[in-house]
C-alpha cells in the first residue's frame, strides 16, 4: 500500500505541467552554473598556476644583488583554486588571490574578484550552491505543500485510512514518492556536468578530491531530504493548501533570507574588528619595540652586538666569525614577525568568534548548516583562507631568515656593495601550496555537520510523528 502510493504520487507530479515547467528552468540554472562555474575556475586557475611560475622564476633568476636586497625584492604566493570550487565559489570571490611576501612585514592577501567587480556583486553569484541551496528547496515547497491537505480537500483521506494505512505511513509513502521526483531533477544535472567535471583540462581526480565531492553531494542531499519532510509535515497541520504553502514559503523566507543576515549582523556587532589603521598603528608601535634591524645604534641592537663580543671572545665586530649585520636583520625580523602573527592572530579569532555566531544559528536553520559545509567541501570557507596565509607567511620568514644567514655567513661585516651571484637564488625552493585534506576540512565543520544531522533526526521523528495527531476533518 506504501509503495503504491509512493507509486501514484510520482507519477502523478511528473503528469503535472507546473512542475515539469520550473524542474526544466531550476535544471538549466543547474548545468549553465555548473558550465560557468567550471570556466571561472579554468581560467583563474590557469592564470594562477601562469603567475606562479613567472614569479618564480624572477627570483630564481634575478641578478647579481646584496642579499638584503632580495630579501626586500620578495616574491609573491597565489592562492590556487581548490578543485570543486566551482560547484562553491563561498569566501573566494572576497578574499585575496595573491600574498606579496617581503622582509619585515606581513601583507594579507589582496586583488580579490569582488575588488573587480560592480557592486551587484553583493547580490550574490549564480553558482551550483545557490541553486541547490535556494531554488531546490523552493521547488520542494511548490512540489510538497499540499501533500496531505490535497488528501483532505478532495475527501479521499478518510478513504485512504480506511484502507488500514496509518496518516504517519501516508507521510512516508509522500515522503518517498517526492524524494524520487527530486532526485529525478538532480541527478540528469550530475550525469550531464560529469563529462565536465572529469575532463581533462579542468579537474584532477584524486582520492581527496572524490571524498569531497562525495560529501559535497551527501550534504545536499540530507538537506533537501529534511526540506522534503518539513513540507510535508506542514501540509498535515493544515486543512487548505493555500495556508500550507504560506507557512512554508515564510520558512523558506526565514532560513535562507533573513536568519543568515541576521546572524551576521550579530556577529559583527558582538565582535568588532578594528580598522586597518588602527591595526597598523598598533603594529607599528609593538615591532618599534624591538631591534631594528636597519639602525646599527639602536640600544636593543647595542645589547645584540656586546652579547655576541663576549660569546666569541672578540673587542670588534669585525673579527667576529660571523656578519653582525645579517645577524641583527635575523634578530629584527623574528621580532617584527611575531608581532605581526600575533595580531593577525587575534584579528582571525575575531573573525572566527563573528563565524562561530552563524555555526550556532545551524542549530536554528539547516541552510546555514549545508551552507557551511559546502563551503568546507569546496574548500571556498574562511579557514581554507587562513591556512594559505599561514602557509604563505612561513614561507616569507623562512625566505627572509634564509637571506639573512647568506648575508651573515658570506659577506663581511659592513659590506653593502657585494653582489651576490643570482645562482644563490636557486638555491630556494619556490613558494607551493596544497589544499588541505577533506578529513581536515570536515573536523572544521563539525559544529555544522552535528546540526544538519540534528535537524534530520527531528523531521524524521518528532516531526513525522506529530502527524499522528492531525485533525482529519
Amino acid at each position: 500500500m506504501v509503495r503504491s502510493i509512493a507509486q501514484k504520487e510520482f507519477i502523478s507530479t511528473l503528469r503535472d505541467s507546473r512542475f515539469m515547467a520550473l524542474s526544466i528552468i531550476v535544471l538549466l540554472l543547474l548545468l549553465a552554473a555548473t558550465v560557468v562555474g567550471l570556466h571561472s575556475y579554468s581560467t583563474l586557475q590557469k592564470e594562477r598556476e601562469v603567475a606562479q611560475q613567472t614569479v618564480n622564476d624572477q627570483f630564481a633568476n634575478s641578478a647579481d644583488r646584496h642579499p638584503h636586497r632580495m630579501a626586500h625584492y620578495g616574491s609573491y604566493a597565489f592562492r590556487p583554486k581548490s578543485s570543486i570550487s566551482f560547484l562553491d565559489f563561498g569566501l573566494d570571490s572576497y578574499t585575496g588571490a595573491s600574498v606579496y611576501m617581503e622582509a619585515h612585514r606581513q601583507n594579507s592577501a589582496n586583488f580579490s574578484q569582488a575588488q573587480q567587480s560592480s557592486s551587484l556583486i553583493r547580490f550574490g553569484e549564480m553558482t551550483v550552491a545557490f541553486v541547490l541551496q535556494m531554488l531546490i528547496p523552493l521547488l520542494i515547497i511548490f512540489l510538497c505543500f499540499a501533500a496531505i491537505t490535497q488528501e483532505k480537500e478532495t475527501g479521499t483521506l478518510k478513504i485512504l485510512l480506511s484502507q488500514g494505512i496509518s496518516l504517519r505511513q501516508l507521510a512516508w509513502a509522500k515522503i518517498a514518492g517526492y524524494s524520487r521526483v527530486v532526485g529525478l531533477v538532480v541527478a540528469p544535472a550530475l550525469v550531464l556536468a560529469s563529462p565536465l567535471l572529469f575532463s581533462r583540462g579542468g579537474y584532477d581526480l584524486e582520492a581527496d578530491v572524490l571524498l569531497r565531492l562525495l560529501l559535497f553531494i551527501v550534504f545536499y542531499l540530507i538537506y533537501f531530504f529534511i526540506f522534503i519532510v518539513m513540507s510535508v509535515v506542514v501540509s498535515s497541520w493544515y486543512q487548505r493548501s493555500s495556508t500550507a504553502l504560506v507557512t512554508l514559503l515564510g520558512i523558506w523566507i526565514f532560513c535562507c533570507v533573513i536568519l543568515p543576515k541576521a546572524s551576521a549582523n550579530l556577529g559583527a556587532n558582538l565582535y568588532t574588528t578594528p580598522t586597518k589603521a588602527q591595526m597598523d598603528a598598533d603594529v607599528h608601535e609593538e615591532v618599534a619595540k624591538g631591534i631594528d634591524g636597519h639602525n646599527a645604534h639602536d640600544q636593543r641592537a647595542e645589547a645584540l652586538k656586546q652579547e655576541l663580543l663576549r660569546k666569541y671572545g672578540v673587542k670588534t665586530l669585525e673579527e667576529l666569525p660571523v656578519n653582525f649585520d645579517g645577524i641583527q636583520m635575523a634578530a629584527g625580523e623574528e621580532h617584527s614577525s611575531r608581532v605581526y602573527q600575533e595580531h593577525f592572530e587575534e584579528l582571525t579569532g575575531i573573525f572566527e568568534n563573528q563565524n562561530r555566531i552563524s555555526e550556532y544559528a545551524s542549530f536554528l536553520n539547516p541552510y546555514l548548516a549545508v551552507r557551511h559545509l559546502s563551503m568546507g567541501m569546496a574548500g571556498s570557507d574562511f579557514r581554507h583562507y587562513i591556512h594559505f596565509q599561514n602557509r604563505a607567511e612561513e614561507y616569507r620568514y623562512h625566505l627572509a631568515q634564509g637571506l639573512n644567514h647568506i648575508q651573515a655567513t658570506q659577506l663581511k661585516y659592513g659590506d653593502k656593495q657585494t653582489r651576490l651571484s643570482s645562482d644563490t637564488w636557486k638555491s630556494f625552493k619556490p613558494f607551493t601550496y596544497e589544499t588541505p585534506s577533506a578529513g581536515w576540512a570536515l573536523g572544521n565543520h563539525l559544529l555544522s555537520l552535528v546540526a544538519l544531522l540534528l535537524w534530520l533526526v527531528l523531521v524524521c521523528t518528532v516531526g513525522v510523528n506529530r502527524i499522528n495527531n492531525t485533525q482529519i476533518t
